[in-house]
């Protein structure tokens, strides 16, 4: 039996969903902020830009400050607008979703946003040694099954991948509603004997306190989170004291 029209197989939402997402990607594709390179260029280090994000990325020298797992980049753009003196890039493999970062940033002119879209996994091949200042990771899946720890943004092979990219005084920062999250990298942390500059299970419980880059944001889920009262947590720790 053939198929026919697919369009009368496949819901209507699905086949709009589908429409723009290739709409999405065809113009991240022209977005001049916007670095998508191939797997091959980032296990064999063969992306230009390595070790040359400031000079021919940004054209400056400014502070480099990745968000890994950036989603639609709320969190990128808005720490620009906060920080222009320091360069952010939103960092994920979902194109699709970081293309509303990419473009606001565009359409207000922020010179100082990018986005790379590529596995997290692979970060440590699309930048040189000692090249990056500050990582943010921001509401990050969990993976709290005992299979997915692999896949865990803080885990030791993941960490081990940071350290290598970021500077000697480099800072890491942890933003989660995920209360085991935080637990978990706060025991490995400790674990591992890390600097702990900064830990709270209620960031937004301790007032005046509170880091302002951290509650003066709020993602779109973030604010669904405060919503229904969840607390969010917050680690910032480096890798030397």
């Amino acid at each position: 039996m053939p198929l026919g029209d697919i369009s009368l197989i496949l819901p209507k939402t699905k086949i709009l969903g589908s429409k723009n997402k290739l709409k999405r990607f065809r113009e991240n594709d022209t977005f001049s902020n916007v670095v998508q390179p191939s797997r091959a260029e980032a296990e064999s280090d063969g992306l230009l830009l390595k070790g040359n994000w400031n000079k021919d990325f940004f054209k400056n020298d400014n502070p480099i400050v990745l968000e890994l797992g950036c989603g639609k980049g709320e969190y990128t753009v808005n720490l620009a607008k906060m920080y222009p003196n320091k360069n952010f890039l939103g960092v994920d493999i979902k194109g699709a979703r970081f293309w509303r970062g990419a473009k606001t940033a565009l359409e207000e002119g922020l010179d100082n946003v990018g986005f790379l879209r590529t596995q997290i996994e692979l970060i440590d091949g699309l930048f040189d040694q000692n090249e990056v200042d500050e990582i943010w990771i921001t509401f990050p899946d969990p993976q709290i099954k005992y299979k997915r720890t692999k896949h865990r943004l803080t885990n030791e092979d993941f960490l081990n991948k940071y350290k290598k990219i970021l500077k000697p005084k480099g800072i890491m920062h942890l933003k989660t509603d995920s209360e085991y999250m935080h637990g978990y990298t706060l025991g490995l942390l400790e674990g591992l004997k890390l600097p702990i500059d900064f830990a709270h299970h209620d960031v937004y419980g301790i007032g005046d306190h509170a880091p302002q880059q951290v509650v003066g944001i709020q993602t779109f889920y973030e604010r669904q989170y405060l919503e229904v009262g969840k607390k969010i947590t917050y680690i910032r720790f480096g890798f030397s004291s």
